[in-house]
């Protein structure tokens, strides 16, 4: 102040005015003035550097910070220095300028934690908060405890160990969201869509009584909300339902790139192959710019690995390619993206590189052996290579001895007819449960199918040793003893009649039943037949009891339409046509007189009779009003044409000569 002079004194006036009505702008310009009097006047640089980081300018606030680091020192404006450079997502750098800070106010450790949480380090972050709230005591409270619970369900879903429940109250939707998501973490899918109802009916509350707020606005702001109610029902398997939430957010089109990007890759993960022309729409949104700065770098490695798949499906090689070589230079060892370019090659026929490439991968990443190896037999499989499916199997140390396991690796090795491998799964299965859980019901369950199969195929004298294990936990199952007694009848006569005395006798084995009422018993499948009668033991039927023949009435033979019961029927109407006295034969040949050239099935002879204009006295088409016929026709007298015979025999006409016709074999 005591270089301005009047001027510059109204010139601090104005900022200060502006500075408490939030007008930055115009306090920028005042203090630009004050610098142009006085251009090392550290409080006016300090100003304009707060006025610039109000009105979001922050490379050029950086930019005054780092041109006069000299005269502002390091702790003058350090909190402002790491906010920009938190804000221009320089988050290593924020943190290098804080932890060089000599003097940590509150505002810097809430800007620490901010950092922390950016960088995926949820537990320091989790203690800094949690030092803030027990330390301090003003209107932020509520907005520390919001970021702390955010922290909490970030460590349930993205941590190795789930927290422990910090007791934070759910008094606003943004904390009641923070509690479904740790539940959606620890697997309660139920409780946390019943507690994101419960967030959802908060936040219409908490806006109900701002007027500013429409009912758009309010249902962006659940947008969030509704995507996240999606999420749960596609993990319970309600695709549709989610699907149709999914649509609705998407609609909506939040500002919010991340939710879009999330929301848009769960709609891609539904449609799966299916539906790829939506997918390829939806893929655009999770491209879009700043998303790498709103999502955790799980969630972006979910989306590249999304995307590697939709390129396959939609046979973009080189571009699936590029995709998972960049997420296997991400992440070395994580198998996924090695398991894409498998598929790929796959998808191009190409199994035995396929093959030599998750071997490459197995020597090279063996905590991440098992799941490859099991791909590996998987392929070795599909080509029908049954054997070296099973070696490949056999040298996966975590699986070898699982029951799953045994049982595929007997089921193979049976296909391929190699018995002596199979037995060999078995005892080597038996010998590592004999050690670690001996007498164990899986060890016992693993001896007993070894014995079986061992019977199975005629191993008798190798299923002893699994039949007397057996036999000795439990003396009183008579079944095991009676495979053990058949197994020494083939090798130990003497042995298998000793312990042929441990049977019980038949009469105790004996049931108590009735097996004539047995057999007479409804639904049984088998029935003694009574024997039979001597024939001279026949009795007389009495006079009453004779059974009665019943006649059958014969059916009345079917007449033809126009029988006429006077008429003679014709005598040869039993003969083919050919053989009757009155066949003439087919006739051929065209006859002027009895075929026109006019309309089909008309004649010459009948075309002059029926022609109208020829008649003296032919009666109008229509009758006339007031007149009518002078004579109505009476009934017919003429015999039908199915009742009349021939006038004369076929023997007094003269046969038309048939041509004959053509032996040849030509076509037409």
């Amino acid at each position: 102040m005591a270089s301005g002079g009047g001027h510059v004194a109204s010139l601090w006036t104005e900022v200060n005015r502006c500075g408490q009505n939030g007008d930055f702008s115009r306090a920028l310009k005042a203090v630009n003035k004050i610098l142009h009097e006085a251009k090392d006047d550290i409080t006016a640089l300090h100003c304009k550097v707060v006025c610039l980081v109000q009105n979001s300018s922050f490379k050029e606030a950086l930019n005054v910070m780092n041109n006069y680091s000299k005269l502002l020192g390091s702790d003058l404006v350090v909190f402002e220095k790491a906010y920009c450079e938190y804000r221009l997502n320089r988050v290593d750098s924020a943190l290098k300028t804080i932890e060089a800070s000599s003097e940590q106010t509150d505002k810097l450790k809430e800007l620490y934690g901010q950092v922390l949480y950016r960088l995926e380090r949820y537990d320091e972050c989790k203690a800094v908060y949690t030092d803030l709230i027990r330390n301090s005591q003003d209107e932020y409270e509520e907005e520390r405890k919001t970021n702390l619970s955010a922290v909490v369900a970030a460590m349930s879903q993205w941590g190795e160990s789930s927290p422990e429940d910090l007791g934070l109250s759910e008094t606003t939707y943004e904390l009641c969201y923070n509690a479904a998501c740790s539940l959606i973490g620890q697997g309660q899918l139920t409780e946390a869509l019943n507690k994101l109802r419960q967030a959802e009916e908060l936040c219409r509350v908490s806006f109900a009584d701002d007027s500013d707020m429409t009912e758009e606005d309010i249902e962006s702001e659940l947008a969030v909300i509704h995507s996240q109610m999606a999420y749960v029902m596609q993990l319970q398997g309600r695709t549709e339902e989610a699907l149709q939430r999914y649509n609705q957010v998407i609609k909506l089109k939040p500002s919010d790139v991340g939710l879009l990007a999330v929301t848009a890759n769960n709609i891609i993960t539904i449609n799966k192959d299916q539906n790829v022309f939506d997918s390829k729409k939806k893929v655009k949104l999770t491209s879009t710019d700043g998303v790498e700065h709103k999502l955790a770098r799980m969630q972006l490695q979910a989306i590249d690995f999304n995307k590697a798949l939709l390129a396959m499906y939609t046979n973009q090689a080189d571009q699936c390619r590029k995709l998972a070589s960049g997420l296997q230079t991400q992440n070395p060892g994580h198998p996924r993206p090695v398991l894409v370019q498998v598929a790929q090659l796959c998808r191009e026929k190409q199994h035995g590189k396929a093959i030599e490439q998750l071997q490459q991968f197995a020597e090279q990443h063996p905590e991440s052996a098992s799941g490859i190896k099991m791909t590996m037999a998987q392929l070795y499989l599909t080509q029908g290579h049954v054997t070296k499916a099973c070696d490949i199997l056999r040298s996966i140390d975590d699986f070898k001895h699982k029951q799953g396991m045994v049982s595929a690796l007997v089921s193979m090795y049976s296909h391929e007819e190699d018995i002596d491998s199979a037995i060999e799964v078995f005892s080597q299965a038996i010998q590592h449960y004999q050690t670690q859980q001996s007498g164990s019901p899986t060890h016992l369950a693993l001896v007993r199918e070894a014995a079986n199969f061992k019977l199975k195929y005629g191993r008798k004298r190798e299923a002893i040793s699994d039949l007397e294990q057996l036999w000795k936990q439990n003396t009183k199952d008579i079944r095991m003893l009676a495979q053990l007694i058949s197994a020494y009848s083939v090798v130990d006569t003497d042995k298998a009649k000793s312990l042929s005395k441990h049977l019980p006798s038949p009469d105790s084995m004996a049931l108590k039943v009735d097996v004539e009422e047995l057999e007479n018993s409804h639904g049984a499948t088998y029935i003694r037949k009574k024997a039979a009668k001597p024939p001279g033991e026949t009795l007389p039927k009495e006079q009453g009891n004779v059974e009665i023949k019943k006649k059958r009435k014969k059916k009345k033979g079917k007449l033809p339409k126009n029988f006429d019961p006077k008429a003679t029927p014709d005598p040869e109407r039993w003969l083919p046509m050919r053989e009757r006295t009155y066949y003439r034969g087919k006739k051929k040949g065209k006859k002027k007189e009895q075929v026109g050239k006019g309309t089909q099935g008309a004649t010459a002879g009948g075309s002059a009779e029926l022609d109208a204009s020829k008649t003296a006295s032919s009666p109008p088409t229509s009758p006339r009003p007031g007149s009518a016929s002078s004579s109505a026709p009476g009934p017919s007298s003429a015999v039908p044409p199915r009742q009349q015979k021939p006038t004369a025999s076929g023997a007094t006409r003269k046969k038309v000569p048939q041509k004959k016709k053509k032996s040849g074999k030509g076509g037409w």
